[in-house]
């Protein structure tokens, strides 16, 4: 169940670890972004160095640690209360495959490390988004790949009225189109495999309605805890969807060269 890790968390009421324990982490975007994500990482990958950039919470990066149990996976956030509970959640869950450190997305320590990084919905929050993807590509080691998710800079709003992105406070942007965000990509130096919406019609409706009760900043906390089991339960039932024209999210997916294959491409000119 995903977020079931956040009851330990130390911050946390005994009714909220209650409710979590029961249902998993109540943030139905937060759920759909995670199945989202899960979904997009390419099945035949076994990474062992594993790197979420903005892990927040946790709930991403603990996803990751139960799917790839032979990995290590490193969560990097701003913010070191995040970082110190999410070390104790760690511990209390007995997840020992998981680290987490300070970090900023642009000035990222590591060169050709990481055979796996997720960067879920963080790039919307940071001004200069092209060193941060520039940062992220020096720490990817040659041929490991990149799983990235954004806001879309539209979305279907409350229904079919399509309308710019949310408004949230610590954005510096609303978000991107695919052909955007993909050549930023691609700037950073990395190879493109597949670029697309996520975010389809139940999966925004679901994620909307929750906006409406809670406008984003966890208010109305009551009714969202009645609400979520529904709201969820609709998002699963359209989980993972690829829009064509328009979703609330986008995806890339890309690989950075492997510098054999570099090597040889240069040969060959």
């Amino acid at each position: 169940m995903i977020g079931v890790e956040q009851r330990f968390h130390p911050n946390y009421s005994n009714v909220e670890k209650a409710y979590i324990r029961l249902l998993g982490v109540p943030v139905v975007g937060l759920r759909i972004r995670t199945r989202n994500l899960l979904d997009l990482i390419p099945r035949e990958i076994e990474p062992t160095q594993v790197l979420d950039i903005g892990s927040g919470p946790g709930v991403i990066t603990f996803q990751l640690a139960r799917r790839f149990p032979n990995a290590n996976v490193v969560g990097v956030d701003l913010l070191q209360e995040q970082v110190q509970c999410c070390r104790q959640i760690a511990e209390t869950a007995g997840l020992t495959n998981t680290e987490f450190q300070l970090g900023n997305a642009c000035t990222l320590p590591w060169t050709d490390r990481f055979d796996l990084v997720t960067c879920v919905d963080i790039m919307e929050h940071i001004e200069q988004d092209d060193d941060a993807l520039s940062s992220i590509q020096s720490a990817v080691r040659p041929g490991g790949m990149l799983v990235l998710h954004v806001p879309a800079l539209y979305r279907r709003f409350p229904v079919f009225r399509k309308t710019v992105n949310f408004d949230v406070p610590t954005h510096v942007r609303p978000g991107y189109e695919p052909n955007q965000i993909e050549d930023k990509v691609r700037r950073a130096g990395f190879d493109v495999v597949d670029c697309g919406f996520t975010f389809g019609f139940l999966e925004t409706l679901a994620n909307n309605l929750g906006y409406l009760i809670s406008r984003g900043r966890k208010a109305n906390k009551p009714l969202y805890g009645v609400a979520f089991p529904v709201l969820n339960l609709v998002s699963w039932l359209g989980r993972c969807s690829r829009p064509k024209d328009l979703g609330a999210g986008v995806f890339v997916i890309a690989r950075k060269p492997d510098l054999d294959q570099s090597n040889g491409e240069r040969g060959r000119s």
